[in-house]
């Protein structure tokens, strides 16, 4: 299968970066401060969502904001302990394109997304994330505003994910959609197109496009 499109737009955990260790050591911590118990807090998504939609999903509205900047705080300062690493494939497949052809397009906070991308050296000139939007994944905004940005017809551009609340992001934006199966099971994903990581493509710019297709 070949996919041809004028932009890449890249979730980034579970997509460019490993970051679950990290998140499940964080926010285990900040369930407990919270007095959340391992039964309650089993039954919320984590993976995709804004933290600001998962904190009110558990705690009464009067200390979401605080608790939001909490685990905020656990992660940023998580990020030097090792808890982050590129997915395979990640260097190799960002490195074919041009760095106004793609953006990193995230349901982190700024400053958390930002502290990641620079612990694994990548550096997109296009990063979206939580604080640029009203409404988070699945919603379509986050990726209609980085193809905006971009300068790029929604219709011409790609989503890469490795979630659910993504990938339906992608798709109510008209976008053409590859999921990852780095933490979900490949039937888990409804994608046009599934592969186990960045490592099963390549990714070959010609003139204004940007063609994409599986290794053999």
């Amino acid at each position: 299968m070949e996919i041809h499109a004028d932009a890449l737009l890249f979730d980034n955990d579970g997509t460019l970066v490993s970051s679950l260790e990290s998140v499940r050591r964080c926010w285990t911590r900040w369930a407990h401060e919270y007095g959340i118990s391992a039964q309650e807090f089993g039954r919320i998504e984590l993976h995709g969502r804004p933290a600001a939609e998962i904190a009110a999903d558990l705690l009464p509205a009067e200390v979401v904001a605080e608790a939001v900047a909490r685990i905020e705080r656990l992660e940023v300062e998580d990020v030097p302990g090792g808890g982050v690493h590129l997915l395979p494939g990640t260097r190799e497949f960002l490195d074919a394109l041009p760095s106004d052809r793609w953006a990193v397009v995230t349901s982190a906070t700024r400053r958390l997304a930002e502290a990641r991308l620079e612990a694994v050296g990548v550096r997109p000139k296009i990063l979206v994330t939580a604080d640029d939007v009203t409404r988070g994944k699945p919603d379509p905004e986050p990726y209609l505003l980085a193809a905006r940005e971009l300068g790029v017809e929604p219709s011409r551009c790609v989503v890469f994910e490795d979630a659910p609340a993504g990938l339906a992001a992608g798709r109510a934006a008209g976008m053409t959609t590859v999921a990852l199966a780095t933490t979900h099971r490949a039937q888990e994903l409804d994608a046009d197109l599934v592969v186990k990581d960045l490592s099963a493509l390549c990714a070959l710019v010609t003139g204004s496009a940007v063609e994409i297709s599986v290794r053999a």
